[in-house]
């Protein structure tokens, strides 16, 4: 745990890993504050009409510690894959601290997923159980004969019979609530969530029960130096993928402080402002993409009693303009850090500290060493740009991606595992994000990160969000192509787009402005809210 200090150098400097021989997400996040007081709240359940059920850390112990033994009952065996297909609740909790329990390895998987996304995700980690609801099952059905090592089925919504799921409420009815979890050590794994899929086939990316520890640092940075007194944590991304797990659901457990969950069918900017306020929600951890849907609400701190002390964000790259909304409209610094599902929460921001710079994540987290590299591994001068990189060991570092040696091998240019992001480093050591090797745009011999562009795009007054692709061209290799929604109010025309381009050109350069754009109801986006860039380069 860091100990609050306002001098970003001093805190670096002095920061030191203190990793435990032995050590057990489960034990630590859950059953250590159940111990202390059974009472305090952890998760705050919201349904879809405003009702609150709140779990205790005792109510997470208890539930837990039957579901480590339904699973122990049913075969389950240390580090078999269990993948957990369930939206934001206290469920997802304990299908997570079982799991950990027996040494076995968490597989979360998100609801949105599709038949295709499952098949492959289930199939290629080897899952032996799912834990889900009866939405879930009716997904299985339709592939369970494409899984053969998929042995049993648990549904939080009761039994299916025709479709060979267990009730799994009646399953933890007939256990006790009493179990010693496994001794583990920090390297064993406990975790497999597998990358975003941005730039190729998914990857199943593994991790030990360390992983947890990795990010407190960081996280404690984002959030002003957290916990503080009256904290209250929510984040609208889904707890499948390593941005609501790692980022906001573990680690705030990790300090005590409760968790507010709600399900969204699909994001509401006003719905998001609405449950903050009425939840007294002090600390959010909100992906770019949802901030900047959050920026049509007006005046929001007008409309909505807000609590909020600390805003952070990752993802993709924030940019400038979320940044400015951020203070004018809710009062705060949006604090920006960034990582991989390989390596997360390595570079951030923290407006306590003064580490802040528009157009910048910020600067190297404590604990972590990070660069950005030349492809022989030799580290680039200020601003020179190269590939951001993080040293080994980490403990924040996966072990390496399922069943795919040469991939984790490749990963790597000797000690250092390379992001495959595109960036540079100034002499004050602020990192600035470009885009992916894949994003970058090569047009009349300049490299053009789409960062910049997008968020010059987003301060013209008629776009809310944009994304900015190459696009093939005989003469300058490629053109910028911007796809934009519009907001509220205004009407797609050749007109708007020319004064679009003219917008983006005065503030920036002539080769960085879009020569094409496209106006689009919507952006093709992952669920953890990454634009999927290579949707929009097929359509350039």
């Amino acid at each position: 745990m860091l100990t609050e200090c306002h001098d970003y150098s001093r805190l670096y400097a002095e920061f030191v890993w203190k990793i435990p021989q032995f050590y057990n997400i489960a034990s630590d996040v859950c059953d250590r504050w159940a111990a202390l007081d059974p009472q305090r709240p952890a998760v705050y359940d919201v349904a879809a009409d405003g009702g609150v059920k709140t779990f205790t850390f005792g109510d997470l112990r208890a539930r837990s510690n039957r579901m480590a033994r339904v699973l122990r009952r049913h075969g389950v065996q240390r580090l078999d894959r269990i993948a957990i297909m369930l939206p934001q609740g206290a469920d997802v909790a304990v299908a997570h601290f079982g799991i950990y329990k027996i040494g076995a390895v968490a597989l979360p998987l998100a609801s949105v997923f599709g038949v295709d996304a499952l098949t492959y995700r289930i199939a290629n980690s080897g899952a032996k159980a799912v834990i889900t609801n009866a939405a879930g099952v009716g997904k299985l059905a339709h592939i369970r004969a494409a899984l053969p090592d998929l042995e049993l089925v648990f549904s939080v919504d009761g039994a299916d019979f025709a479709q060979g799921a267990l009730d799994l409420e009646a399953e933890l009815a007939r256990e006790s609530d009493e179990f010693t979890p496994e001794v583990t050590g920090p390297d064993d794994p406990a975790l497999m969530i597998y990358t975003s899929g941005t730039t190729g086939q998914p990857k199943g990316a593994l991790h030990g029960h360390r992983v947890l520890l990795g990010h407190l640092p960081g996280f404690q940075v984002s959030h002003e130096f957290f916990p503080k007194a009256g904290d209250l944590m929510w984040t609208p991304a889904d707890w499948a993928w390593a941005g609501g797990l790692l980022n906001a659901l573990l680690p705030s457990l990790h300090f005590g402080v409760a968790v507010v969950a709600r399900k969204f069918d699909k994001f509401d900017a006003d719905e998001a402002f609405a449950l903050m306020q009425n939840m007294r929600v002090r600390n959010a951890f909100i992906p770019p993409t949802a901030l900047r849907m959050m920026r049509a609400v007006k005046s929001p701190r007008a409309k909505y009693a807000l609590n909020l002390r600390s805003i952070g964000s990752a993802g993709e790259s924030l940019g400038a303009e979320p940044l400015y909304w951020g203070r004018e409209q809710l009062g705060l610094t949006i604090n920006e850090f960034y990582g991989q599902t390989e390596c997360n929460y390595v570079l951030g921001s923290c407006g306590a500290l003064g580490i802040v710079k528009p157009g910048a994540i910020g600067k190297v987290l404590p604990g972590h060493k990070v660069a950005v590299i030349r492809p022989d591994g030799t580290a680039c001068t200020p601003d020179e740009p190269g590939i951001i990189a993080i040293s080994r060991p980490d403990p924040v570092m996966f072990l390496g991606y399922h069943g795919q040696q040469q991939a984790t091998h490749d990963k790597f240019i000797g000690d250092w595992m390379t992001t495959g992001d595109q960036g540079l480093m100034d002499a004050q050591g602020y990192v600035q994000f470009f885009g992916r090797d894949d994003d970058v745009i090569t047009s009349s011999g300049y490299r053009i990160g789409p960062g910049e562009i997008e968020d010059c795009l987003m301060r013209h007054p008629a776009v809310l969000i944009a994304a900015a692709v190459g696009k093939p061209d005989a003469l300058r290799t490629e053109i910028v192509k911007a796809f934009c929604v519009l907001r509220e109010g205004f009407a797609e025309s050749a007109e708007l787009a020319a004064d679009i381009q003219a917008f983006v050109r005065e503030r920036l350069s002539a080769h960085e402005y879009p020569r094409e754009i496209a106006f689009v109801g919507e952006l093709p986006l992952t669920t953890s809210g990454k634009v999927i860039r290579r949707l929009l380069r097929a359509q350039a």
